[in-house]
């Protein structure tokens, strides 16, 4: 067997390759990031052994630095290993009790660790391939979690704007509010405006369901409101606004593109009641490869859900905290995605029950329905069977 180790940096990689007894092929180099890096690995590669089945080559989980050069292996068909940075740097520091870390000797250590352990398992092209959505899906939190300080930022405006909106309206973050607040954003505003400009942007805005009373009670109450006159926060107002629709219609363009890749990968994690495509395109981005994994504990651990253990001597710890390690991406979704099932599905809720029914804390609670969830997840992505619900 051929061990290659691959340490990923932005412009450059160093390489180390191992064969019998871990004996170094080469002295550990240095390759660019580039094509005539990647080609100058593969023919130090091939030049050793041709038999692709015989090399395995391990490289660190490190983001968007190694995406390209894992497609790259992928395509020119090697068994690759995508390992966990914290594995690596726990494995490099059990070799030796001196302070050493440098790019060259965590290309040996990625490379040691392919001859030692037996348990890591081969990035496969589903894995890679589900980068996408991943890609997809974290975008999509990012823009959700902007769009919600914005959102913030207007009920902060308008309490110094015009106070006495919000009582008015069923919430102050609706078509027919923010169309409002855009057109004539502040009490001092609206209090000068044509009633009848005032009904018919009202009614356009919410499609009918607000009309000439709706207008005069806005108005009206608008005239004795205690808001300030400030050109300055209106103008903010205005803005913060139209950055709320343009991330709006984001997000719809993202979310479309969600649901054409789980449309396409026909995934039945969706026929679980309260989980639909995008929580469940979440759950499957962030997981990737469900083969990857020998059981549904793997994945709890994989998510940083599985609890911690300590234990010296006669000493046990009688409180274990979450791991916490691991994708947050996939621990927020399955959090949330473990309230709504257990709100839509009556085996959930009534397993949420019992948890509380013992004793437990609602979030104590929650997380035994995750781990629940999760191994109802694994089972049904290893067996390709749909959910059966009670």
């Amino acid at each position: 067997m051929i061990y290659v180790g691959i340490d990923v940096a932005k412009d450059k990689h160093d390489c180390c390759i191992l064969g019998l007894d871990t004996e170094e092929l080469f002295q550990v180099f240095t390759v660019p990031n580039n094509s005539d890096g990647y080609g100058e690995l593969f023919h130090k590669i091939e030049s050793v052994s041709k038999d692709k089945s015989q090399i395995k080559i391990g490289l660190e989980a490190t983001g968007h630095y190694s995406y390209n050069i894992l497609g790259s292996l992928l395509d020119h068909g090697y068994h690759t290993f995508v390992i966990n940075p914290l594995h690596t740097n726990l494995y490099r520091k059990g070799q030796s009790l001196r302070k050493t870390k440098t790019d060259k000797v965590d290309a040996r250590s990625i490379a040691e660790m392919l001859v030692t352990d037996k348990t890591l398992k081969p990035y496969t092209g589903t894995s890679y391939h589900s980068e996408e959505l991943k890609s997809l899906t974290r975008y999509r939190f990012e823009l959700v979690k902007e769009r919600a300080k914005l959102k913030t930022s207007v009920s902060r405006l308008v309490n110094i704007l015009f106070p006495e909106l919000e009582p008015l309206v069923p919430t102050l973050h609706i078509n027919s509010v923010y169309r409002l607040l855009q057109e004539l954003p502040g009490a001092h505003f609206i209090a000068s405006s044509n009633l009848t400009h005032l009904k018919a942007l009202l009614a356009d805005a919410s499609k009918g369901r607000y009309g000439r009373e709706k207008a005069i009670e806005i108005r009206e109450t608008a005239k004795s409101s205690i808001g300030s006159l400030m050109p300055a926060k209106s103008m903010e107002l205005r803005q913060t606004i139209h950055r709320i629709d343009t991330l709006t219609s984001d997000i719809k363009e993202v979310e479309q593109s969600i649901q054409k890749i789980m449309d396409e990968c026909g995934s039945p994690i969706t026929t679980i009641p309260g989980i639909k495509y995008r929580m469940g395109a979440m759950i499957l981005a962030e997981i990737g490869d469900f083969t990857r994994f020998s059981n549904a504990d793997q994945v709890l651990a994989y998510a940083g859900l599985s609890p911690s253990t300590y234990q010296s001597g006669k000493l046990i710890s009688s409180y274990a905290r979450m791991e916490k390690r691991g994708s947050k991406y996939l621990r927020y979704a399955l959090f949330n995605a473990a309230i709504y099932v257990s709100g839509w599905d009556e085996r959930f809720r009534i397993y949420l029950s019992k948890k509380r029914a013992e004793g437990k804390h609602y979030y104590v609670a929650i997380s035994h329905v995750i781990k629940k969830l999760v191994r109802t997840i694994f089972r049904m992505e290893i067996t390709h069977t749909s959910y059966q619900p009670l």
